[in-house]
């Protein structure tokens, strides 16, 4: 499988490709990255060097990989943070050139916008940019509890509450929806909950939660659902695969009292997840 990831890049850390890439090659997947920023690090610190690309470069790239002729070989498209409304643009282009090339290709949207606590965190412009074209494109929506609010319209307090915003993002566009770190009233306060639904349905996991403030663990899992979705055509075996990976990379990070998420020294959690939960038809 081969997968155009269109994401910022950070020297030191995991955030953006940083994040989302060594995962998906572990599993075997060949990933062609195109980098939106390069950063020193990422931007949680407070300071960081680096410069932020312009739409035209992505452009420039997807355009060398067409003359390449490879482009009907690319499986699906991925993105997530934006810096700019031009580089949605651009990654926009790419889906639409790559489908033209392999019509089976999907596109999976991080729809990096907020959090909860944060608000918005993303420059003016960019949270339309992905409610009224980006999620729209998309095959897969991969958005947080907070996101999953703005996109829909719609407040989310109760499970029935994240289900029906869920339906009404999926009349848009994408059929294949990953909420994570959804806190609702059901929610226990030990605990974390997923949700993902396809046309079979909705499903849930639940996993303690580790009281980590990290950066990059959305881009992972986006990452890893993504694959394991193309790969078994179902949201509730992506779900299962993509939750545990990630509680045992956190998990992981935890324990180390890392400031940044052990991609690398816990990379057997992408292969071979030390922890499975239960993934309950909702």
């Amino acid at each position: 499988m081969n997968i155009l990831s269109i994401q910022s890049w950070v020297t030191y850390g995991h955030v953006g490709n940083a994040s989302a890439v060594f995962p998906m090659q572990r599993l075997g997947c060949e990933v062609w990255a195109i980098h939106t920023v390069q950063f020193s690090n990422h931007t949680g610190y407070g300071a960081w060097k680096g410069r932020v690309y312009d739409g035209t470069m992505v452009d420039e790239l997807v355009e060398g990989l067409a003359e390449r002729g490879v482009l009907p070989r690319c499986d699906g498209v991925i993105s997530g943070y934006m810096g700019s409304s031009d580089i949605g643009n651009a990654i926009l282009a790419a889906v639409g050139k790559v489908r033209a090339a392999n019509p089976a290709a999907t596109y999976c949207c991080d729809p990096v916008i907020g959090d909860i606590g944060r608000g918005v965190f993303v420059r003016p412009g960019i949270p339309e940019f992905m409610r009224d074209q980006a999620v729209p494109a998309a095959d897969v929506i991969t958005p947080n509890r907070f996101e999953l609010e703005y996109l829909a319209g719609r407040e989310v307090r109760t499970l029935a509450d994240a289900k029906a915003a869920v339906t009404a993002l999926q009349a848009t566009g994408p059929k294949v929806v990953l909420v994570t770190s959804l806190d609702t009233d059901d929610t226990p306060d030990d605990a974390v909950d997923l949700l993902a639904a396809d046309s079979h349905g909705f499903y849930r996991v639940r996993t303690p939660r580790l009281g980590l403030d990290i950066n990059g663990a959305g881009d992972a899992i986006a990452a890893l659902f993504n694959l394991h979705w193309k790969r078994s055509g179902s949201a509730a075996q992506a779900l299962d695969l993509a939750s545990a990976s990630i509680y045992g990379l956190l998990k992981r990070t935890a324990e180390a009292g890392s400031r940044e998420i052990l991609t690398v020294a816990a990379q057997d959690e992408f292969v071979t997840p030390s922890h499975r939960f239960e993934v309950v038809a909702v």
